[in-house]
């Protein structure tokens, strides 16, 4: 279909925001479709219970072109619509969780390149600019655990999906100790750098990492956690394919005097063959990587951890799954970030990290901390603490499309956190091989 830049659109960048910059034009199929669209967006919002008029809206319509996003591209147009500055609305969080909440699963055509690659996608970190926007510390991006937050612990048997489970040697099911943490009480935007280093810690925990450990922090997440383990004495090689993002990394370590336990490197392919990085450790780390990779490299990827773990080694894990609640509209809602942020994104389940572990490696995952109430926190105050550095993106080159689709990318993400589509859990795998282990 034609395409073309209304007035309002003029100065989006065309090159970098094609998608934003132009809609369709109109014409007959587009006028039907789109009054199609923007008849079912009002009905959906009064079943949400979203005012779309009145002195103080939910959602405030500014151009008409969002309903003609929302007939071609669905929830992908919404938040392209919201990039454009096409709506707005002073509760976005709340909109989006009562949007998703209500089912609101707007038609549109199939999205070009959602076929999820099988080249290792790991290589791309986020700029370290852009992090140090709304991270507690300046360099993590990942989620905390607040102070508070009750602890219960429970031990729960969890099936096999190892072949020929329940034959032979191989047990029908084993005990993972599952631990939940309650929702954490009043926090502000100073509480955050702390939540982030006791998430660190935590992880450190699960690893048993401590003083001579020989560590492995892979793919990096920026410095803090390689950080922490220096701190009870372990030696830590950092693993990335991101030249950029490493040199940061470097920088962090050395600025903190730890740049002789701290050892950064470049690799080659983005998944490290046993030719390209041969070692083994005692524990390894990973934060948040796993749901970014695309199923085919998380396969590599966890081969890899099999590989490079000691025998009687740990590997600790914090990662955003998916819960029961997750339903086909938060799946729809979240095709924004494989557009925008990334191509190959897709949450798994407790199960699937069961069965991953199971089928691909000799690992096998030994316990579990959930901590989504934690994780909406950060996720809330990661949001307000960008908000109010827009003029510094802007002044680091993040132009009014990027800084408003990350701002929708925390919103959307708070959502589904507080809707319960989605968790956070630090996880812990061992070889399986040594009866007994914990």
């Amino acid at each position: 279909m034609a395409q073309f830049t209304p007035e309002h659109l003029a100065t989006v960048d065309l090159e970098l925001w094609p998608a934003v910059a132009c809609v369709s034009a109109p014409g007959p199929l587009i006028d039907v479709r789109t009054r199609h669209a923007e008849a079912k967006f009002a009905t959906a919002c009064h079943k949400a219970g979203l005012q779309l008029s009145g002195e103080d809206p939910d959602i405030e319509v500014l151009h008409g072109e969002l309903f003609v996003r929302l007939a071609e591209r669905g929830w992908v147009g919404l938040a392209e619509s919201y990039f454009a500055g096409e709506w707005e609305s002073p509760r976005l969080v709340s909109v989006l969780s009562a949007l998703v909440a209500s089912g609101y699963a707007p038609q549109s055509r199939p999205l070009a390149g959602r076929r999820q690659s099988r080249q290792a996608d790991l290589g791309a970190e986020l700029p370290p600019e852009l992090i140090g926007l709304y991270s507690g510390d300046g360099v993590s991006a990942f989620g905390g655990v607040f102070a508070s937050g009750v602890r219960t612990t429970e031990r729960v048997s969890i099936p096999s999906f190892v072949r020929g489970a329940g034959r032979g040697n191989e047990p029908k099911a084993h005990f993972v100790d599952v631990t939940e943490v309650s929702a954490p009480g009043p926090v502000d935007r100073a509480d955050l750098s702390d939540a982030q280093q006791r998430a660190a810690t935590a992880l450190l925990e699960l690893a048993r990492i401590e003083q001579g450990s020989d560590v492995l922090e892979y793919p990096s997440s920026g410095g803090a956690v390689a950080l922490a383990a220096t701190h009870v004495g372990a030696m830590v090689d950092i693993l990335s394919a991101d030249a950029v993002h490493l040199d940061a990394v470097g920088e962090y370590v050395t600025i903190n005097g730890a740049a002789h336990l701290a050892r950064p490197h470049l690799l080659r392919n983005a998944v490290p063959a046993r030719e390209e990085w041969g070692a083994r450790y005692d524990a390894i780390l990973s934060v948040e990587k796993l749901e970014t990779m695309g199923q085919h490299t998380r396969k590599l990827c966890v081969r890899a951890f099999d590989r490079m773990l000691a025998a009687d080694g740990f590997l600790s894990m914090q990662t955003v799954v998916a819960t029961p609640a997750f339903t086909r509209t938060a799946q729809q809602a979240i095709d924004v970030f494989r557009e925008y942020v990334w191509p190959n994104l897709e949450y798994p389940r407790m199960e699937d990290l069961h069965r991953l572990f199971d089928r691909e490696t000799g690992l096998r995952i030994t316990a579990e901390t959930h901590f989504g109430a934690h994780y909406q926190e950060t996720l809330r105050l990661q949001r307000e603490i960008f908000e109010g550095r827009l003029r510094e993106a802007a002044a680091a080159g993040f132009d009014p499309v990027f800084r408003r689709l990350w701002v929708f990318r925390f919103a959307l993400l708070e959502a589904l956190f507080r809707l319960g589509c989605l968790d956070a859990v630090q996880l812990r795998a061992t070889a399986r091989a040594r009866p007994g282990r914990r």
